[in-house]
């Protein structure tokens, strides 16, 4: 599997060091049209709760998500596509609708490793293919 990191033309530094000699970095080259076909070829996408999560599953790519708690889940989660959410949903800052994290250290997110999300995104690629 190929790594594909994504970002709008201000965060071009980010996807730039997320990316490093392992994936392909498209910060800044995609929009909304060409960001649905990187998704629609992908396997699995991982990303926050944000616009890509929902465009990956309106083209039927199954999602993980690090989900923060700000929105209920069950209300704003992707949906009609295999979707493992990652974060806390009963963290303090669950249903605050706060656009900045209210609580210091982020705990809703911060608990979820690396291995979370990759044992996530094998999970749902088993699925995907059996």
């Amino acid at each position: 599997h190929r790594v594909v990191v994504t970002g709008g033309p201000a965060e071009t530094a980010l996807t730039r060091q997320v990316s490093g000699d392992a994936a392909v970095d498209l910060g800044g080259r995609t929009g909304p049209r060409a960001l649905a076909g990187v998704l629609r070829m992908a396997d699995v996408v991982i990303s926050a709760n944000t616009g890509p999560a929902h465009l990956a599953a309106a083209v039927g790519t199954p999602v993980v998500s690090l989900f923060a708690p700000v929105v209920p889940a069950e209300r704003w989660a992707p949906y009609g596509v295999p979707v493992i959410l990652l974060g806390d949903q009963s963290a303090p800052c669950a249903d605050t609708r706060a656009l900045t994290c209210p609580v210091p250290g982020h705990p809703c997110l911060d608990e979820v490793t690396g291995q979370d999300v990759v044992r996530a995104v094998h999970k749902l690629i088993q699925e995907r293919h059996s």
